[in-house]
């Protein structure tokens, strides 16, 4: 097997997260010092790298992790960032270069996630810890650290995700509001992935109350934490009481916002697997197979295999109605894009 291939098709494996994650908790900064490198660094590079950032974040949004773009990302950080990593700097500039970096290589790390390539994402997220640590930047490593947390939780790991969310809540204390309003909601989808309401309801609330405070007080400096909005808490929240066993508070968060539009395809797709999958919880297969199957061909067309889960997840939703027709066909359907290159 050739080595990019099985990279690419390696599992996610907790334990890679433990020592770096270790080693931030114990200190989640550390000195700068000035570089002596040939090539000299300035605030023109560290621009061009933010709008980079910026591009592929919002690249990302729109049609997430499979697409060329992102995959490019990879390619830029390693032929473009690397040399001025290696550099000549003053310290302030040093700083920024390895906060910008530092939120690259996690956008990288989230888009290889949603790629299916999992081992890639974790050295991409344990590469950007570093970085951030290396910059001085906690509420970039704080969220790094969230992100981690989320990648544990969907692979099923959710012991280690709660620790993680907890460990970039409480280590930084005095972070942006929005960041450990992000920590605590990763923590109520773990809490909820194990089925515990109480500590799952205790953490959505937090977070809640966390992003109200914080976009209150937002200065603009932090623009990667700016998705970090009331209508990220309410398509999160919706997957909590899904996960619950809850349609009705599913249905009540869903009303609370607005189903994300085209131009946002993944989030249009997660939206409505999650609410078919409430659909099914209350015994309504018609809806539910209905905004389940435009769920399936959102995906499909995007090709994010993040997006699997969500479909296995739906799938098993339907378990009592296997023998129905309509069921059958949908299935039928599923196997069938299991067998696309992309996602198999």
């Amino acid at each position: 097997m050739k080595r990019r291939n099985f990279l690419a098709s390696s599992p996610f494996v907790a334990s890679a997260f433990s020592e770096p994650v270790t080693r931030w908790l114990v200190s989640p900064t550390e000195p700068m010092t000035a570089q002596p490198g040939r090539t000299s660094v300035g605030r023109a590079h560290i621009e061009e790298l933010r709008e980079a950032a910026d591009s592929a974040r919002v690249w990302d949004s729109r049609f997430g992790g499979s697409g060329w773009k992102s995959q490019s990302l990879t390619a830029y950080l390693y032929e473009r960032v690397t040399p001025l990593l290696r550099g000549r700097f003053s310290e302030g500039v040093g700083r920024d270069l390895f906060s910008v970096t530092a939120e690259m290589a996690r956008l990288a790390g989230w888009t290889a996630f949603d790629a299916g390539q999992q081992h890639a994402a974790q050295r991409h997220y344990i590469q950007s810890l570093r970085l951030a640590k290396a910059g001085g930047d906690a509420n970039l490593g704080s969220y790094i650290l969230s992100s981690m947390a989320m990648q544990a939780m969907m692979r099923g790991f959710t012991s280690q995700a709660i620790d993680m969310a907890q460990g970039a809540y409480e280590r930084v204390p005095s972070a942006d509001p929005r960041v450990l309003g992000f920590a605590k909601l990763i923590e109520a989808r773990a809490h909820a992935r194990d089925g515990d309401t109480r500590s799952a309801c205790g953490c959505l609330a937090l977070a809640e109350r966390l992003q109200q405070y914080g976009e209150a007080e937002a200065s603009g400096s932090l623009t990667w934490i700016d998705f970090f909005t009331r209508q990220r808490i309410v398509t999160d929240a919706a997957e909590i009481f899904r996960d619950l066993g809850n349609p009705k508070a599913t249905f009540a968060w869903h009303a609370m916002g607005e189903m994300p539009g085209d131009a946002f395809a993944r989030s249009r797709g997660i939206r409505l697997s999650v609410l078919a999958s409430a659909y099914a919880q209350q015994g309504e297969l018609e809806h539910s197979l209905r905004l389940g199957r435009t769920s399936l061909r959102l995906f499909s067309r995007l090709q994010t295999v993040r997006g699997i889960d969500y479909i296995k997840i739906f799938t098993n939703s339907l378990r009592p109605w296997n023998r129905e027709p309509a069921v059958a066909g949908y299935l039928r359907e599923v196997r069938t894009l299991a067998t696309q290159p992309t996602l198999a």
